[in-house]
């Protein structure tokens, strides 16, 4: 029964910081995008260089 004493009031300041850790992370935009991380390593950003011309090539 003494634990509860302890217990509790500690359980009610962990839910107290999750809830505040949690309107922070939406509050500053961290689930704004959740799909766009995910697609972007399919998507391919490797142009090719266009190919120089070298000045002891044009004889």
């Amino acid at each position: 029964m003494e634990s509860l004493y302890l217990l509790i009031p500690l359980s009610l300041v962990l839910i107290v910081l999750l809830v505040w850790i949690l309107h922070w992370s939406i509050k500053s935009g961290q689930f704004d995008d959740l799909d766009g991380p995910g697609q972007s390593i399919l998507m391919d950003d490797d142009a090719p260089e266009p190919q120089k011309v070298s000045k002891h090539s044009q004889n």
